[in-house]
């Protein structure tokens, strides 16, 4: 995608120096673009704790890249202890998103078979091969998603179709393309008329910070609300359709996404608007049945609802604290969207009912392993 007219993944490694693993650092946006190197395990663990890389694909993505560097920097003392705790530190850094875990054993699966001398060629192509697997299953769906948003213009009658979408599931959270936004942009490339409604999405302003500065350097039209808003919107009719992504989504369409998204769905629901959930098939947990139950909900810092950032008129950039001293929080990263309330699910493969039986039958192969 595009950041000031020159296309941009949001991880790759550096073309002079396949050691060094180069990311936006996004905590810096929309104010600053800063991109930041990682040479090490440590920094690819910070990166995902902190959030200086967030996002389902791409928090898969760099433990990928991840697990190379802590190979590539045993230079040649390939100790299989060392590997291993590689891999759980990587899977501690953030527990909700599947994608981290599934990116960190298709890298042991890819190396532990094969010669020792091989392991660090083996990471770095696999590493490439998960980042570049992720920016065109996002592309497909995309392609998939277009055509929900087209037909919804049609009926219409050629008017803009209003998307409202929560927390960035924009290419920021990918490789590229995104998930939620790919069928957006695919919509708006092709000249179908979109208007996105974008939620603040607190306590991090996912959505006020980067969904609202991708779209803005794609061009797509639309305006920034504040995250209890969509249900107004909806009730007046100002929104045809719900797109979200989600970091953990079970066999049987059960997802977890940014915190607020369950309400959205109660929301849209009630109100007869179509809710989808964009995600690659490396977002599934193909072990778990109750999202509500099962899916681990990561819980952070309170420091994060009790202070808020951002830029002054004067142009600085900080923190100030926006509750009084001392106040117990509980600051939840995620909530679990039921099922029986999501539309269908848009992936590389196609359009399916979030329901057991269609997903198995869209990914057979996985019949197997439930």
């Amino acid at each position: 995608m595009q950041v000031n007219n020159i296309p941009y993944r949001t991880i790759w490694p550096d073309p002079e120096d396949n050691k060094t693993i180069r990311i936006i650092d996004q905590r810096h946006l929309p104010h600053e673009f800063v991109e930041e190197e990682l040479t090490c395990l440590d920094d690819f663990v910070i990166a995902i704790k902190d959030m200086h890389v967030r996002g389902a694909g791409l928090i898969g993505a760099t433990a990928g890249f991840g697990m190379y560097s802590a190979i590539s920097g045993m230079e040649g003392n390939m100790d299989p202890a060392h590997i291993s705790h590689a891999a759980e530190a990587l899977k501690r850094a953030r527990p909700t998103a599947s994608n981290l875990a599934w990116a960190v054993d298709r890298q042991l699966a890819a190396i532990l078979d094969q010669p020792v001398e091989k392991w660090p060629d083996i990471a770095f192509i696999t590493a490439c091969a998960i980042a570049d697997e992720d920016a065109e299953y996002c592309r497909r769906i995309g392609e998939h998603g277009k055509k929900i948003i087209a037909d919804i213009c049609a009926k219409k009658n050629g008017e803009p179709v209003n998307i409202l979408t929560h927390c960035n599931a924009g290419w920021l959270a990918f490789v590229d393309y995104g998930s939620a936004t790919a069928p957006i942009y695919a919509a708006h490339a092709a000249g179908v008329p979109v208007h996105v409604w974008v939620d603040e999405t607190r306590p991090w302003l996912q959505g006020a910070n980067l969904t609202a500065w991708e779209l803005a350097e794609e061009k797509v039209p639309h305006t920034l609300i504040a995250d209890n808003t969509g249900g107004h919107l909806m009730q007046h009719g100002l929104v045809d359709l719900v797109i979200v992504g989600t970091d953990r989504t079970t066999y049987t369409g059960d997802v977890a996404n940014k915190i607020g998204t369950y309400l959205k769905a109660l929301a849209a629901r009630d109100n007869g608007v179509p809710f989808y959930v964009a995600l690659p098939s490396s977002t599934f947990d193909w072990e778990l049945r109750d999202g509500v139950q099962e899916i681990p909900i990561e819980k952070r810092s309170g420091k994060e609802i009790t202070q808020i950032s951002g830029k002054t008129e004067e142009g600085a950039i900080g923190s100030i604290r926006i509750a009084p001293e001392n106040t117990d929080t509980a600051n939840y990263g995620f909530d679990v969207t039921p099922a029986r309330l999501v539309t269908g699910l848009i992936t590389e493969r196609g359009i399916t009912a979030a329901e057991e039986q269609a997903i198995l039958t869209m990914f057979p192969e996985k019949k197997s392993s439930i």
